[in-house]
């Protein structure tokens, strides 16, 4: 996309700059823009992973909490709304509301409205948890970011929610 001074490249320039000496006739712009972002999920996700591991969990079972926790009180779905919401199979569910039921911090009861159905709640301790265990990830994130300034971070933002928007129609 536009030329960088030596110490502001990063390994996606490296990349692009070997593309160009053995295909210039592609345009790697968009390999620029999505190679970071893979970059960057990656980098993040490891240091969510690390944020998360001094409560106890991971970040898959970090997000069935952080859904339970945003859904209100009285914190309960059904692992049908949690499958949706997290966009993962019944297995995948399944095996996250186990490890998070035996550590105490949700509980599965049946559901009253339907006889066939479960219902997913977060424990107290689940709770406590979860609002811990989003400062800390918020932290990390936060301190990430800062790396932009304010501008250019709600910048960043707007711009990655219009490509968003754009590929998941």
């Amino acid at each position: 996309m536009s030329e960088r001074p030596e110490q502001r490249k990063d390994p996606v320039d490296a990349i692009i700059e070997q593309w160009a000496t053995v295909r210039p006739d592609l345009d790697t712009a968009a390999m620029e823009v999505f190679g970071r972002i893979y970059r960057l999920s990656r980098a993040m996700g490891d240091r969510m992973d690390r944020a998360y591991a001094a409560y106890g969990i991971a970040r898959g079972e970090f997000d069935v909490l952080a859904t339970l926790r945003r859904s209100g009180e009285p914190y309960t779905l059904s692992p049908r709304q949690l499958s949706a919401t997290l966009m993962l199979t019944t297995g995948g569910m399944t095996g996250r509301l186990d490890k998070l039921e035996r550590a105490g911090l949700l509980r599965r009861s049946p559901d009253p409205h339907d006889r066939r159905g479960l219902q997913v709640t977060l424990t107290e301790r689940g709770l406590r948890l979860v609002d811990e265990a989003v400062g800390a990830g918020l932290a990390v994130q936060t301190e990430a970011l800062s790396a932009l300034g304010t501008e250019r971070g709600a910048q960043l933002a707007d711009l990655l929610r219009d490509l968003l928007l754009a590929t998941e129609r």
